[in-house]
Parts: C-alpha cells; sequence; structure tokens
C-alpha cells in the first residue's frame, strides 16, 4: 500500500534541508596566540675576553753558588723561609781567607811607611838643588823613588780590596729577597768556587707571574678589528685569575708583555700577567687561568644562548617576533660568548625582539603573544638548568 501524497511531500521536503545543511562548511577557528618570552636587543659596549689557560712562574729566580771554595761552617737561614737581599745565607771557613787579607793590610802599612820616607828625602832633595847643595842627579832619583813609593801604595790598596772581598764571599748572602727553598749541603761539606750544583734557590714570589698561551689566528683577528675600528684596545684593563676549583683570586693582574715569535710547533704565542700576591697563596707551577681583555666593542648585540640554535650543519639561528606578531626564523652569526650570551656579529638589529622561552611550541609563522623577559632573569634560568642534577 503507497504512502499517502502528503506524508511523501514532507518526507522530501526534509531530505532537500538536510542536503542543503550538510553541504554548508562552518568557517575554521582563529588560532589563539602562543604565549613566549622574548628579550629585545639593545646596543651596549662590550668588553671582549679570552680564557686562558697558564701556570705561574717565580717573578725572580736566583741560585745560590759560592764564588770562593772552602769548608761550610754553618747555615744561617731556616728553610722554606723568606730572606732579604744581601742577607747571610752561609759562612764558611775563612782563616786562610783572613790571613790573606791581614798580610795584604801589612803590605800597605809598609808601602805607606816607605811613601813616608820618599816624600820627606823629596822635599829635602829639592830645596837643596836650589843652592846646588846636591846635584841634579840626586834630584831627580829623589822624585823617581817618591812616585815609586805612591805607586807602591795604590798596589797594596788594591790589593787589600781584593783580599777584602775574597774574605767577604766567605760569608755567602742572599741575591735578592724572597722565598728560599731547601738547602743542598749541611754544615761541614766542601763546596767551590762557582760549581754547578747551587747551595739553595731564592724565588721571589710577590708579584708572581702568570704564563699563558694564545693562538696566533686570535692576534691576526684582533689587529685587523683593531685596524678597521670595530673594536678599540684594553691591555690597559686589569686580568682576572682562576684558580685551579675555578674560584676567584683575590687580586687581580696586568698584562707585562706579549711574545713576538710565534711558536711553529703549536701556532701559539706566549703572554705573561703580574699578580699581586702578597700572601703567598700562589706558588710556582699552580695551574691558573686568565681572563685577558682582548678588546671594547661599542653598539654591541649581545643575544641569550637560549634563544640561539643550531641544525645539523652547525647554522645557527634565532626565531625573532615581527611586526605583526608572527614568528619569523633568521639565520645569524654568532663569534664568541659573553657569559651566558651570545656576541652577534650579523642577522639581527637593534630592536629586535627574540623569543628565549617557548621555542618548543612554535614555528615560523605562528602568532605569538610575547612578554619581555629581563636579561638577569635569563641569566638566572640558564644557571639553574646549568647546575640543576640530572634526572635519574
Amino acid at each position: 500500500m503507497l504512502p499517502p501524497r502528503r506524508f511523501r511531500i514532507g518526507t522530501t521536503l526534509f531530505a532537500l534541508v538536510l542536503s542543503a545543511c550538510s553541504g554548508s562548511k562552518a568557517p575554521p577557528p582563529t588560532p589563539a596566540a602562543v604565549p613566549v618570552s622574548v628579550v629585545t636587543l639593545k646596543p651596549q659596549t662590550v668588553t671582549l675576553t679570552r680564557d686562558l689557560p697558564g701556570r705561574t712562574t717565580p717573578h725572580l729566580v736566583a741560585e745560590v753558588r759560592p764564588q770562593v771554595s772552602g769548608i761550610v761552617k754553618r747555615r744561617l737561614f731556616t728553610e722554606g723561609g723568606l730572606v732579604t737581599a744581601r742577607q747571610p745565607l752561609y759562612q764558611l771557613e775563612d782563616a786562610t781567607y783572613q790571613a790573606t787579607y791581614d798580610s795584604a793590610k801589612a803590605a800597605l802599612a809598609r808601602a805607606q811607611a816607605s811613601l813616608v820616607t820618599a816624600q820627606l828625602n823629596f822635599k829635602r832633595t829639592s830645596e837643596l838643588v836650589k843652592i846646588d847643595a846636591v846635584s841634579k842627579q840626586d834630584y831627580e832619583d829623589a822624585t823617581a823613588a817618591a812616585r815609586q813609593a805612591e805607586a807602591d801604595v795604590m798596589a797594596a790598596q788594591a790589593a787589600l780590596q781584593g783580599s777584602a772581598v775574597t774574605l767577604g764571599y766567605a760569608r755567602i748572602t742572599a741575591p735578592i729577597s724572597g722565598r728560599i727553598g731547601k738547602s743542598s749541603v749541611t754544615a761541614g761539606a766542601l763546596v767551590t768556587a762557582n760549581q754547578a750544583q747551587p747551595l739553595a734557590t731564592v724565588q721571589q714570589l710577590d708579584p708572581i707571574n702568570v704564563d699563558v698561551t694564545a693562538p696566533s689566528i686570535e692576534v691576526v683577528r684582533l689587529r685587523r678589528e683593531l685596524a678597521a675600528g670595530t673594536i678599540r684596545g684594553a691591555s690597559a684593563l686589569p686580568v682576572t685569575i682562576l684558580l685551579e676549583d675555578g674560584s676567584r683570586y683575590e687580586h687581580d693582574g696586568k698584562l707585562a708583555f706579549s711574545e713576538v715569535t710565534v711558536d711553529p710547533s703549536t701556532g701559539s704565542f706566549a703572554l705573561r700577567v703580574d699578580v699581586p700576591n702578597p700572601d703567598h697563596l700562589l706558588l710556582p707551577g699552580m695551574y691558573v687561568r686568565a681572563i685577558i681583555a682582548a678588546g671594547v666593542r661599542e653598539n654591541a648585540l649581545l643575544v641569550p644562548q637560549r634563544g640561539i640554535t643550531r641544525d645539523p650543519k652547525g647554522n645557527t639561528s634565532a626565531m625573532v617576533v615581527g611586526a605583526d606578531g608572527k614568528v619569523e626564523q633568521r639565520a645569524i652569526t654568532v663569534s664568541q660568548t659573553v657569559g651566558d650570551q651570545w656576541l652577534v656579529e650579523s642577522g639581527l638589529a637593534a630592536g629586535d625582539k627574540v623569543i628565549v622561552e617557548g621555542l618548543q611550541k612554535i614555528r615560523p609563522g605562528a602568532l605569538v603573544q610575547a612578554a619581555e623577559m629581563s636579561v638577569a632573569a635569563t641569566a638566572t634560568n640558564a644557571k639553574a638548568v646549568a647546575t640543576s642534577p640530572p634526572a635519574n
């Protein structure tokens, strides 16, 4: 039996309406802006530094050696203690040298007595020759004898001075002020003049030197930047010293000199830093690190390391918030780290907003809601990440 005609018409209309509704598409929803934290780049003056390894060396080193031969009578210093210049260190048996000195002293006295006699004879002869009481020959002989006596006195004085110097060498003194090491001889030992083995070594430790090495390529780059006016010199700035445990030494040093020759085996050159060491905390041979100022750059741009990414090929890039609030990926060039930030060479400009938090939630072209983060907060977060223990 067929359905009524009215029912068939209603069914047809319902089908047409349902078909019309199913064919229409609703507009897609607008994506929500992703919240991110950014740092706005501002030009600033930056001191470029180099962290270089080095070893401490004494400022002055003097090896104590005898200048005369003899038996060591006694030692006059405490091993490992401080000594001052010209302080007696060893006393040798000096009886022989004392006798030589006394003999030279007596010879001087004899020469001086002879000089008096010759001078009196000369004076007397010079008066008699005026009245022709003596011959001219006698006058000339008296004159020569007086001059000979004067020469004998001068020779005796030189001999006495030489014997006094030799006698003084029997008491060995410190050539410089500093800390003296252990003695290689004891009382009763025989030492010889200018022997190869030193009796002791004195080292001046205040100030102390720190010898470091730097790659020669850095010198070339630095000189090019100085010539181009990109940076200005900073050799007068203090040098920070870091101890082996990473702590900072309380006294800053100053750059003393740089070597003019590059070591062909290592491709590096030497630098020397003078460091105050009043408490003798730094000892020769210690490993330290010297943070040396290489130059000062004006209008530099620094980006937190958290805002820089590298691809597998080593290319660096940063995510920047554009004027339309969307993310832009910028290829940039960085040269070195300054603290926890990268020094930007190209790719970014002052006023750019670099994303430092929320990078994992965005992609180029995404709409973001940027909130400014201070550089201090960025540094604190980076330190927290670096010092946090690894997950189990």
